[in-house]
């Protein structure tokens, strides 16, 4: 791509995305200024947050890796999308009437109300570890593909977005993350329209080479078969896609800081269910680029032998599309990409204000160094996560797995069971402090059991990395549970 309309599209946006945010610095803010840089005061509307959830829960991962699965196996990955109406229901029947009653932003307060100083502070570190290898594979994906299109080096590609998204969310707060969110969103469902229509357009005898996608599997959810729980399934998926999809909504600071940041209760629960109504199509649509380029290639044979899934998208804009559409998807790819990026370094500061700083060092709190803790917090966060993009760009040289697989694996075994401490602090009043730590070290060694077992000791019934997440929450909730109820029984 080396037309200057394409590049003017995409630096006009990178530009005006960073100076837009930056610009929430400026404005005439009331009340407290740290709450109003981690909740925006209580001001936004509610469909800016309802576009804010969209845009953090799409990312690159999703405008990338979804075609990438799609091209390379099926419909898989759309599975876990399949979950999120379910997991929406809960969060607004229950999750958001729970924080919105809560005096903390931080959404680990309760635990520690409920089990102490170790659960509040598990619960948060395992937050930030996800979510700062998150921002990592979003990062590389975007590298990825702006790498092929520019010519850049990975390495100045994830620097450059890094430090852009940095220095908007350092500056402008919260605001700035839910306004530019929701300008990123709407930019991002645009691109993908685009995208699909086009292909739809330059696919020839597309009514044919519909039936010869059906027939190849290409459009499959993936086995059904109930006994395999060693591979990709759709039930593994399922399964998986339940137990990450309420951590999100249930114990994920980045969206539980949305329920807080709305006007009011309704206004909140209205937020999550219109991000809901987007991202399920929107990631239909995701999906169906996949397959749709399976369908070119095997149509027209121009896709080039030996090239990488992941890599058959950003070919496809970099060759294909006309001049302008090239710039405007390039410009909705990073822009789902800085989203969410931003996202997590505002919640990321929060999280290490409230459960870390504010904990342990009450004194020192005041609201000049709770500002300047903040903006650090995020400084450290954006370079935590770039480096980490860094170290990942050299694993995905090496490795031919699609980055979707890295990633769902990674995101199920970093959370470390979670949601399943969460749970039991909700619905188990007899769980006590003790039964809660046993229970959670349990769910731990059943979550690396699932990982690394068959590595150690090979077995007949092997369990898809996938369901370590599910094994290590029913764990955490079934012994905490029991402990509870065998010491009420037994008094």
């Amino acid at each position: 791509m080396d037309n200057w309309i394409d590049l003017f599209v995409i630096g006009a946006y990178l530009v005006g995305t960073t100076i837009f945010g930056c610009s929430f610095f400026f404005r005439k803010q009331s009340g407290d200024g740290a709450n109003t840089f981690m909740t925006g005061g209580g001001k936004l509307p509610t469909w800016a947050i309802a576009l804010s959830v969209f845009a953090t829960h799409v990312s690159s991962i999703s405008f990338l890796a979804l075609p990438e699965g799609a091209y390379d196996k099926n419909w898989w990955g759309w599975v876990n999308s399949l979950t999120v109406p379910v997991a929406t229901l809960i969060a607004a029947l229950w999750f958001v009437p729970f924080y919105r009653r809560s005096t903390s932003v931080s959404a680990y307060t309760f635990l520690e109300k409920r089990f102490g100083t170790w659960a509040r502070v598990y619960a948060s570190a395992c937050f930030l570890v996800v979510q700062s290898a998150r921002s990592g594979i979003i990062l590389l994906l975007l590298a990825i593909l702006v790498n092929q299109l520019l010519g850049f080096s990975h390495e100045s590609i994830i620097l450059v977005t890094g430090v852009a998204t940095l220095v908007y969310s350092m500056m402008g707060g919260f605001a700035a993350v839910v306004w530019t969110d929701a300008i990123q969103s709407l930019i991002l469902i645009g691109g993908t329209v685009v995208c699909v229509v086009s292909l739809l357009v330059y696919t020839p005898d597309l009514s044919a080479n519909v039936q010869a996608a059906w027939h190849a599997g290409k459009m499959s959810l993936g086995s059904m078969d109930v006994t395999d729980w060693g591979s990709n399934t759709f039930w593994v998926l399922f399964l998986y896609g339940i137990c990450i999809n309420l951590q999100n909504f249930g114990v994920d600071q980045c969206y539980t800081q949305r329920y807080v940041a709305a006007r009011d209760e309704k206004a909140a629960a209205r937020s999550i269910w219109m991000s809901a109504c987007l991202y399920v199509p929107v990631t239909l649509l995701f999906t169906m680029i996949g397959t749709l380029l399976w369908m070119y290639g095997h149509a027209t044979g121009a896709v080039p032998e030996g090239i990488k899934a992941a890599e058959v998208f950003p070919w496809f804009i970099m060759h294909k599309l006309p001049t302008g559409i090239s710039g405007l998807l390039v410009a909705a790819i990073i822009a789902a990409a800085m989203s969410t990026v931003a996202a997590t370094l505002n919640s990321g500061s929060t999280v290490l204000l409230e459960d870390y700083w504010k904990r342990f060092n009450p004194k020192a709190a005041g609201e000049r160094s709770n500002m300047v803790f903040l903006r650090a917090m995020t400084v450290l966060l954006a370079l935590v996560s770039i480096g980490i993009a860094l170290a990942v760009v050299w694993i995905w040289g090496k490795d031919n797995k699609t980055v979707l697989g890295m990633w769902y694996a990674m995101q199920g075994v970093l959370s470390g069971g979670m949601l399943g401490l969460f749970l039991i602090g909700a619905f188990s009043r007899r769980t006590r402090q003790s039964h809660a730590l046993v229970a959670t070290a349990s769910g731990m060694l059943l979550l690396v059991w699932v990982t690394f077992g068959q590595r150690l000791l090979p077995l007949p019934w092997p369990l898809h990395v996938n369901l370590s997440i599910v094994f290590a929450t029913l764990s955490i909730v079934t012994v905490g549970f029991l402990l509870g109820t065998i010491r009420h029984c037994s008094r």
